[in-house]
């Protein structure tokens, strides 16, 4: 899953391999916490003004919600655009600083996430995108 993040964002590989030494006896990774890390490392560069390489970045997270299992789907969404929505974890960021990078299917999965957040469910929409009846 990360892989093509670090092909987009190389400069978030030394956070990876730290994540990757702490968690090399476990038989999964827990890639949320990945994903936690990655959203702090674009806060950072949104504050230093560094978002040269965003729509590579976002251009990846398109295909995790476009291309990915079910697992990678829920991640994207749960585990990294959530983390960018979250106003507790921005100091001198808003959430809102990530939206033009954000393509259709991940914008789509942004309002599903802001619409659990204010309404304490998910829609039903979300839902049925979120495990398709595949053929």
């Amino acid at each position: 899953m990360f892989e093509p993040v670090l092909e987009a964002d190389p400069g978030f590989a030394p956070a990876y391999a730290a994540f990757l030494e702490e968690y090399r006896d476990e038989p999964d990774l827990p890639e949320y916490l990945a994903l936690s890390d990655f959203a702090r490392h674009l806060f950072a560069r949104v504050e230093t003004g560094d978002t040269a390489g965003f729509d590579a970045i976002f251009d990846v997270v398109e295909r995790w919600h476009i291309d990915g299992d079910d697992y990678v789907r829920e991640a994207a969404s749960i585990g990294l655009l959530e983390d960018l929505q979250n106003g507790n974890l921005h100091r001198t960021t808003r959430p809102e600083d990530f939206i033009p990078w954000l393509r259709p299917h991940s914008r789509k999965w942004w309002n599903f996430v802001n619409r659990y957040w204010a309404e304490g469910a998910w829609p039903p929409e979300a839902l049925m995108a979120m495990h398709p009846q595949r053929d």
